[in-house]
């Protein structure tokens, strides 16, 4: 099964920039596709951004501009840089994964314990 570790989490003031960090482990078949999520307590989890196999991107109107989305196939890591932060972007921040070509239809299966983030402003 796919293990999914986030890091790189912490408490910055707006304005300010993170970068987050989310180390895979397991089949590469299931792990195709790669996104990120955020939730605040009491909300909903949404989605941020979401990377393919081969490298295309797609991101929240929210962060566009903002944030973007990587990955070092040879490290098995995903990453998010994270500029320009704002206060309504706190939350812990989930790594996703999911067979190539699912994830755009929401089809992750793996998810990581989540990595918190506080913009104060």
């Amino acid at each position: 099964q796919v293990r999914l570790v986030e890091s790189g989490g912490g408490s910055v003031q707006a304005g300010g920039s993170l970068r987050l960090s989310c180390v895979a482990s397991g089949p590469t078949v299931s792990r195709g596709c790669m996104g990120w999520f955020r939730q605040e307590p009491g909300k909903e989890r949404e989605w941020v951004a979401r990377i393919g196999l081969i490298g295309i991107t797609a991101y929240a109107e929210s962060v566009k501009g903002r944030f973007t989305i990587s990955r070092d196939n040879a490290k098995n890591t995903l990453y998010l840089q994270m500029n320009s932060l704002k206060p309504e972007d706190s939350g812990t921040y989930y790594c996703a994964a999911g067979v190539a070509g699912t994830c755009a239809a929401g089809g992750y299966t793996s998810w990581g314990q989540g990595t918190q983030v506080t913009v104060s402003s």
